[in-house]
């Protein structure tokens, strides 16, 4: 099926493919060990790191939404070039800094730029991709990602072995090129602008409550998959007793991914409702890092995280399938935009929230703690999730309305 969905793609979703494998390349080799380097070098504590990654992850999802307008309005080719270049600029003054403000500071450009080029990424991707092969190319999305995913294991643990500065300038480096690639290699789409105010556009998404439910959901889905990197690094350290036990991880999560992915989306190809899907996965995903409160060991450590991937293989894909089936065609990365602020609240709540039960747990003699509360928002999400089950006809019949 890999073959089939390289044979498949337009030359231009194959490019999009390099730029998710770099992008994931770039971020995975960073994000974690910048975990580490300030526990480790600056000696933070984990809460005020995840503070840090927190504010990052909120100053780019928290604004994906003003980024998807933007791309919408002026183009996507053009907004993800620019969002690129300015997450390259955040990487590489992680190189540079020494006092906590900086820190903060690069953080929040870096999230600035995935806000910008988040949003113009996925509409393109849907944009280009034929209707009929969407489910197969967005799997094989799914897959590249973790490629770069296992390959960022490598170059983060011998880059971080060296000094965290190399490897801030490598990132850094990496999503240069990416821009460049894009501007060479990407069409540009053409912008079908706007009668409406910006406001207007706003309005139209705000009132279309399936899709908001949808998206308030999905905060359960991104407090379990940012787990990444914040309390699971740093599990991972202490199992294994050294930084290699994050690549080992990682390596464990990516290889599953790219094993099983598409076994995993033929097998399930014929399942109409995909909002089950995603509950189906999520609660899998929650199972996967409650079985961390018995990691006592690499092993043991690893059967959890390979249970963690099988969950993000069948959410995975169908999480941005399913918004164009509630967007009008004009504001499709609008709507990706704001599907981001699941993203941003998860991923701000995981971090902070997580990272403070981490240290709780730890204080208390209560390992397992921030993991049980894991397994409680996967219960969650996932009711909610099969609770929509029997609206996904009225949510198909409300979007072929408005295209």
């Amino acid at each position: 099926m890999a073959l089939q969905a390289w044979k498949v793609a337009p030359s231009s979703i194959k490019a999009l493919y390099v730029c998710s494998f770099l992008m994931n390349l770039g971020f995975y080799a960073l994000i974690p060990y910048l975990t580490l380097h300030l526990t480790g070098n600056f000696l933070w504590s984990l809460a005020l790191t995840g503070v840090l990654l927190g504010v990052r992850q909120f100053s780019q999802q928290g604004f994906t939404f003003i980024g998807g307008i933007v791309a919408d309005r002026f183009g996507c080719k053009e907004t993800l070039v620019f969002g690129v270049g300015v997450r390259a600029v955040g990487f590489l003054a992680f190189a540079f800094c020494t006092d906590m403000w900086q820190f903060f500071a690069a953080a929040i450009v870096s999230g600035l730029g995935g806000a910008l080029f988040e949003p113009s990424y996925q509409a393109a991707f849907a944009r280009l991709t034929p209707e009929e092969h969407r489910k197969l190319l967005f799997s094989f999305k799914n897959i590249v990602s973790n490629l770069g995913m296992v390959s960022s294991t490598i170059v983060g643990s011998i880059l971080s072995s060296l000094d965290f500065f190399y490897l801030s300038l490598v990132s850094g480096g990496i999503y240069i090129f990416i821009a460049c690639l894009i501007a060479w290699k990407l069409p540009r789409l053409n912008v079908d602008f706007s009668r409406e105010s910006v406001l207007k556009d706003m309005q139209t998404i705000f009132k279309d409550k399936p899709f908001v439910a949808y998206t308030l959901i999905l905060i359960g889905y991104y407090y379990l998959f940012m787990q990444l990197f914040l309390t699971l690094p740093q599990l991972a350290e202490t199992v294994a007793g050294n930084k290699n036990g994050v690549a080992y991880v990682y390596a464990a999560i990516s290889i599953s991914v790219i094993l099983f992915q598409l076994r995993i989306t033929r097998a399930l190809q014929n399942y109409e409702n995909r909002f089950m899907l995603i509950g189906l996965g999520t609660l899998v995903m929650g199972l996967g890092l409650f079985a961390f409160t018995f990691a006592y060991n690499l092993i043991l450590l690893l059967a959890g995280s390979v249970v963690f991937a099988f969950g993000t293989m069948i959410a995975g894909p169908l999480l941005m399938d399913v918004v164009p089936m509630f967007a009008p065609p004009r504001q499709i990365a609008s709507y990706y935009g704001f599907n981001g602020y699941s993203l941003a609240i998860g991923g701000a709540l995981s971090t902070i929230v997580g990272g403070w039960f981490y240290d709780l747990g730890i204080h208390l003699g209560w390992p397992g703690l921030p993991w049980i509360v894991c397994l409680v928002v996967a219960l969650t999400a996932s009711w909610r999730l099969y609770r929509l089950k029997d609206n996904r006809n009225r949510f198909q019949s409300a979007s072929l309305e408005k295209s």
